[in-house]
């Protein structure tokens, strides 16, 4: 894999309040730079919710109410994050969760394309038994020794999404062959369906 080849690429994680839809809590993005995550540009957002974050949030990524009670509201880090984030591609695990979330609070922000290393690593590793997070750091064993904070914080997960997505790419020549294997048709960057018979 030629990683000179690749566009700009932010590995991004969001978590939210616990409310549906969520507000936004805490936001990563962390660049790829040929091949490797490019720690000291990354960026990260504390987000004071609009509504009370739950007690089963809080149980998993472990943000309360009074932490985030000092931290910027949405309206203020917004500009700040739509700049970062910019036209670039994105990546994310399980990536419809992030893409929609980040979206929906950013309705003018339109990424270059959307990868899923879910997506990514069901066509990699076709035989694996489970394929969440957790699952894949157990099976694929990424370096996760320099990663910030710890499990279910947006700064930990973003990095390890992107070790994911390196170990992943490695197995695949070219820039297209991972967009091909990791957008969902349905996000931004998905290549068009190759013209073919269709049932009426």
């Amino acid at each position: 894999m030629d990683f000179t080849s690749w566009p700009a690429l932010l590995v991004i994680d969001t978590e939210g309040n616990g409310t549906s839809p969520p507000d936004l809590v805490e936001v990563a993005a962390l660049p790829i730079r040929v091949g490797a995550a490019d720690e000291a540009s990354a960026k990260a957002w504390l987000v004071r919710p609009e509504r009370p974050v739950t007690p089963f949030a809080t149980s998993v990524h472990g943000l309360t109410n009074a932490a985030l009670v000092g931290a910027p509201s949405w309206a203020e880090v917004a500009p700040q994050v739509h700049t970062f984030l910019g036209a670039s591609w994105v990546c994310a695990h399980n990536a419809h969760t992030d893409y929609r979330a980040l979206k929906a609070h950013l309705p003018m922000w339109q990424p270059s394309g959307v990868l899923d290393t879910l997506r990514l690593a069901r066509a990699t590793f076709p035989d694996l038994p489970g394929y969440s997070l957790d699952d894949l750091i157990d099976n694929l064993k990424p370096d996760l020794s320099q990663a910030p904070a710890q499990r279910h914080r947006a700064t930990f997960d973003a990095f390890a999404t992107a070790q994911l997505l390196i170990i992943m790419a490695k197995g695949y020549e070219t820039w297209d062959q991972v967009v091909t294997a990791a957008v969902p048709p349905s996000l931004p960057g998905a290549p068009e369906p190759e013209p073919g018979l269709t049932l009426w």
